[in-house]
């Protein structure tokens, strides 16, 4: 069993491998790989289970090509959170930063959007994609999904894009999410979620953590988790199969009006 930090190096290093590759204006790919492999989800060419596919072509077309080949997700989160203008919105694991240029047209010139990676590679690539974008009501953070580099109750949206999974401390992520919204904030995530008929071992015989699949929740532990957490209005959708008995997912709860604008543990100022 890899510890938890051998699972973030595992993380670190394949998405390190994806930016370069965007850099170079080469595609990953879409899709997770078969069980026992070691390749990360986005990793096998022609999959339209993941990544750009998923996207409406008029609007990821609006942002540089580079962020369009770093896309590793399994679903379109900026749809998915319904972005209204002036929003504040935050991207966790926002990896090229096709997902937070995409909200940051959303919700316009009053709005902002804010994205956290913990790899070098993949937020040097993002900052350049929103320079080659023109974006100037971005901020792209480094940081991990289980500590975010922001204050308390600073956003309205939590976004994020197949990468919950990847963390082996989830109740620490969702509470995070909880934190840094706003009384009355949103998530409005993408996720590889199971059935709940697999247990956890059937899970880690689809495939790896680092692609995305091992590392996945039950629809009941998601719904559980997001209750832990403080959110009400849970709810998992699935959208589509990646492997058999696991699905992409859509996972949306609400924070509510309320909750105390500041939570205890705050981190730094936003």
């Amino acid at each position: 069993m890899a510890t938890t930090e051998e699972v973030r190096e595992q993380v670190r290093r394949h998405y390190a491998a994806a930016a370069r590759r965007a850099g170079q204006g080469v595609a990953s790919g879409c899709g997770c790989e078969g069980a026992g492999g070691e390749g990360c989800c986005g990793e096998t060419a022609g999959d339209e289970r993941f990544g750009l596919p998923l996207y409406d072509a008029t609007s990821a077309a609006t942002v540089p090509l580079e962020a369009r080949l770093a896309s590793l997700g399994c679903g379109n989160p900026v749809a998915v959170a319904e972005l209204n203008s002036g929003e504040r919105v935050l991207d966790l694991g926002s990896g090229g930063g096709i997902d937070v240029l995409l909200s940051a047209r959303r919700v316009g010139p009053t709005g902002f959007a804010y994205g956290v990676d913990m790899t070098p590679e993949m937020l040097e690539l993002a900052r350049a994609n929103a320079t080659r974008a023109g974006a100037t009501n971005v901020e792209f953070l480094a940081g991990t999904i289980e500590d975010v580099p922001l204050a308390d109750g600073v956003v309205d949206v939590v976004i994020s894009n197949c990468v919950v999974n990847l963390s082996t401390d989830k109740p620490v992520v969702l509470a995070e999410m909880f934190r840094v919204l706003a009384p009355g904030g949103r998530i409005g995530i993408s996720d590889v979620v199971a059935e709940d008929r697999l247990a956890a071992a059937e899970r880690a015989e689809r495939g790896s953590y680092v692609g995305c699949v091992a590392g996945a929740l039950s629809r009941t532990e998601y719904l559980q988790g997001l209750a832990a957490a403080g959110f009400t209005d849970g709810e998992v959708t699935f959208t589509h199969q990646v492997t058999e008995g696991m699905h992409a997912a859509v996972v949306r709860a609400r924070k509510p009006h309320d909750a105390p604008a500041t939570e205890a543990g705050g981190r730094g100022a936003a």
